[in-house]
């Protein structure tokens, strides 16, 4: 007798149900995304990076470029000796004649115009980043699901396997019993002086 597929029993729902604990109706937009793609064998991970940056309008790519030109030693140093200057040039060369004397309020006013500026325009890039990160934890997280349910399968189609060993071993490990208890019952038969039959026309006539 030719043992059954053991792969045939095993289901995709029913390895997420048992992961999941739960209903696939019942789950979020994001699992049931994620178990209908495992159950359809379709690929879950993708480039998160390369989606947000072909998204990214005008405005998401000047926000970004400030923040990291911002965010940098040059831009550090430069204003510093910006500033600098600044101050020597109108307390030192321009002296009395000075456009912007001590204490320099119209660099107090282009410092604040600056800073008032460029707050907003970082923290846009900082969203921005906030919202990367979230969507890279989230893809993470649906990778990392798949991932599992992809064991819980492979250890199914394993115990699978053992179970259906078992059962060959079993039915080999009966006929070799029957082959023995045949074997004594002729032997006995021998002793007892009764003609001893042809072991293989026996087997040939044994179903």
């Amino acid at each position: 007798m030719k043992p059954s597929s053991p792969f045939a029993r095993i289901d995709p729902r029913q390895t997420a149900r048992k992961l999941l604990q739960t209903e696939l109706d019942g789950l979020p937009a994001d699992e049931r995304a994620v178990i209908e793609r495992f159950i359809a064998r379709r690929s879950v991970s993708r480039n998160i990076v390369r989606e947000l940056d072909s998204a990214r309008s005008l405005g998401d790519r000047v926000a970004d470029r400030v923040a990291a030109i911002g965010g940098s030693w040059p831009f550090i140093i430069s204003f510093l000796v910006l500033l600098s200057g600044w101050m020597a040039f109108n307390t030192f060369v321009l002296a009395r004649e000075a456009f912007d004397p001590y204490p320099y309020i119209l660099l107090n006013l282009v410092l604040s115009c600056v800073a008032a500026l460029q707050a907003p325009i970082i923290m846009m890039s900082q969203n921005r980043q906030a919202e990367a990160d979230r969507l890279g934890a989230q893809h993470d997280y649906e990778v990392n699901v798949k991932a599992e349910l992809e064991i819980m399968q492979v250890h199914e189609k394993l115990n699978a396997l053992r179970e259906r060993d078992w059962a060959v071993l079993v039915e080999l490990q009966n006929r070799q019993i029957q082959m023995l208890q045949r074997l004594l019952e002729r032997q006995a038969g021998v002793g007892n002086g009764e003609p001893a039959s042809n072991p293989e026309s026996q087997d040939r006539e044994s179903p």
